[in-house]
């Protein structure tokens, strides 16, 4: 396969899935709001969507210093002027790298893309107001099940699909470990609120946000313990978002793309990726801190990323391997 066949079937999997859990996370903020009893300033209850794609400079270079507020973090989150990672220009880049490898996809995939590009374009051609907003991002939800769906039906089980499979669960992998550091770290004011309403809208916010909620009340019949909600989302072999589940997902989509046997950066980036997992647990996880294990791990999926360069899609190595 052409190197850039490969880099675009992986493209377009990480875009996909990045709208994807912008839009599940912008859902779930919405309807948060709702449900708690609490009632933060605008800019607390909208900040950590902005600092969870890691746009915080770009927002304030856009927006030029001003206030955090609902209307300015759905236009930039969804729309994207000055965000690249923004729900609109991802799905427009998965589109173009979609058309790219054409005669790789199928015909339903295709127009299965198609529909979803025409659906999100058409309905941001004005503004998105806030009373509006849920019923866009749930649209945008199942548009893109509905093509992991046509996918799973149509594709040819190959090469090609274990690219798509790689860019699927590296951004899945990273955007769930980035929403749990969010959560531990920005969306709880104060630490004298843990185990409080708030604490509690929160955890559950994360899971719903990662539809994870009713398999976690079905496991776990001891209320929202953060211990729980770290083994679910960590370590929960079965959780199709759990760091576990998407870690072993990229060493099966790694070998149905046909990595080299010998000296292949890819591999030896995944095996860490996998450690970085095998060497903890739950309890060690919040003995020693939550934050630094998800940051190892974001670094060790970063490294995943630019072995897939060296290997598959670039001509050069340079990168300190992640530690466990």
């Amino acid at each position: 396969m052409l190197s850039r066949i490969a880099e675009s079937l992986y493209w377009m999997s990480r875009y996909l899935e990045r709208a994807d859990n912008t839009a599940r996370l912008m859902e779930i903020n919405l309807l948060h709001l709702v449900e708690a009893e609490e009632h933060l300033p605008e800019a607390v209850q909208w900040r950590p969507l902005v600092s969870i794609s890691g746009s915080e400079e770009a927002f304030a270079q856009y927006y030029d210093g001003a206030e955090i507020t609902a209307q300015h973090v759905i236009q930039f989150m969804t729309k994207g002027p000055g965000n690249s990672n923004a729900i609109h220009p991802s799905l427009r880049l998965a589109r173009e790298n979609a058309r790219v490898v054409r005669d790789r996809i199928s015909k339903e995939m295709w127009q299965g893309m198609n529909e979803l590009w025409l659906m999100v374009d058409t309905r941001l051609k004005s503004p998105l107001l806030p009373e509006r907003a849920a019923a866009f991002y749930g649209a945008v939800r199942n548009e893109v099940a509905r093509f992991h769906g046509l996918t799973a039906n149509t594709m040819m089980r190959g090469e090609a699909y274990g690219f798509y499979l790689l860019g699927t669960f590296i951004e899945r992998a990273d955007m769930t470990s980035r929403i749990m550091d969010m959560k531990y770290h920005i969306l709880l004011p104060d630490a004298s609120m843990v185990g409080s309403p708030l604490d509690y809208y929160q955890w559950a916010a994360l899971l719903k946000s990662l539809s994870g909620f009713e398999a976690y009340r079905r496991k776990y019949h001891t209320g929202m313990r953060p211990l729980d909600v770290a083994q679910h989302v960590i370590f929960e072999r079965d959780f199709p978002r759990s760091l576990l589940f998407a870690a072993e997902r990229i060493r099966g989509a790694l070998e149905m793309s046909g990595a080299p046997a010998m000296n292949s950066h890819s591999r030896d980036a995944v095996r860490r990726l996998l450690a970085h997992l095998e060497h903890h647990s739950a309890e060690s996880v919040m003995r020693a801190g939550l934050h630094e294990f998800l940051q190892g791990f974001l670094h060790c999926v970063g490294e995943v990323n630019i072995a897939l360069q060296a290997d598959y899609f670039a001509a050069h190595f340079e990168a300190e391997p992640c530690t466990t």
